[in-house]
């Protein structure tokens, strides 16, 4: 699957404009740029997340919101990418849908989660993604993610 693999912390801080704490994902596995584009990425889930003060407290769970929040990054990662590989210039995307969301496992301190991202069509600055979400090779989660693509102002 791999054309680029891994790709460390500081190259993912200059593919995405999200800072911490809302950073969600820690490398790039894997990517492939040829028909379907797809990449691997993951996040460590810590106890020292700030959402987990209050997300419950005592019974610590990952917001299954930010768990589509970092599917999504990793989606920008592959849109960022495979718009670099093209020798295009940067552009920020911005989430503007999500479809078939399911979540079917709780997430907790100490998972590491793998995220696969697909991109299924690009149609008119709009990106579509098929994105699940992976724990021990068990699928925590999954969503349709259609994002849309805006000039870079940097």
């Amino acid at each position: 699957m791999s054309d680029q693999s891994p790709i460390d912390i500081e190259r993912i801080l200059e593919l995405l404009p999200h800072r911490y704490p809302f950073l969600l994902v820690d490398r790039v596995l894997e990517v492939q740029f040829e028909e379907p584009p797809r990449i691997r990425a993951l996040k460590n889930v810590t106890m020292n997340e700030p959402f987990f003060q209050g997300h419950f407290p005592g019974h610590p769970v990952m917001p299954g919101v930010l768990i589509l929040e970092a599917m999504a990054q990793a989606a920008g990662c592959l849109a960022h990418l495979a718009r670099q590989a093209e020798g295009a210039a940067s552009e920020l995307y911005y989430l503007v849908k999500i479809d078939k969301a399911r979540f079917n496992k709780v997430v907790v301190p100490g998972d590491q989660l793998i995220f696969e991202v697909q991109q299924k069509r690009l149609m008119r600055g709009m990106g579509l993604y098929q994105a699940e979400t992976f724990v021990d090779g068990q699928r925590v989660a999954s969503a349709e993610l259609l994002c849309a693509a805006r000039p870079n102002k940097q």
